[in-house]
């Protein structure tokens, strides 16, 4: 079964300009198939959206981490909620 997680940002205090999503991302070490990371006051991509992409990737069981901006690092909170449907 594949996994697939969505890394809800909340707050974008910390965040710089030259923020590496990418990057900060393979920093979390997070052991999944994909990953998707959605930053709280964006109105064009949500955690509904970042759910439908990664099911449509074939990703069955989808996790969201709630995570943090800590200088321009993003840093998971342990607080997760298992998205079904």
């Amino acid at each position: 079964m594949k996994n697939g997680v969505i890394v809800y940002v909340v707050g974008k205090e910390g965040l710089d300009k030259n923020f590496d999503e990418a990057l900060a991302v393979e920093v979390l070490g997070i052991g999944a198939d994909r990953v998707e990371v959605v930053f709280s006051g964006e109105d064009c991509f949500d955690v509904m959206d970042a759910w439908w992409a990664l099911t449509a990737k074939g990703m069955k069981n989808v996790v969201c981490m709630i995570g943090e901006v800590n200088h321009s690092r993003i840093r998971l909170t342990g607080r997760e909620l298992r998205l079904c449907g």
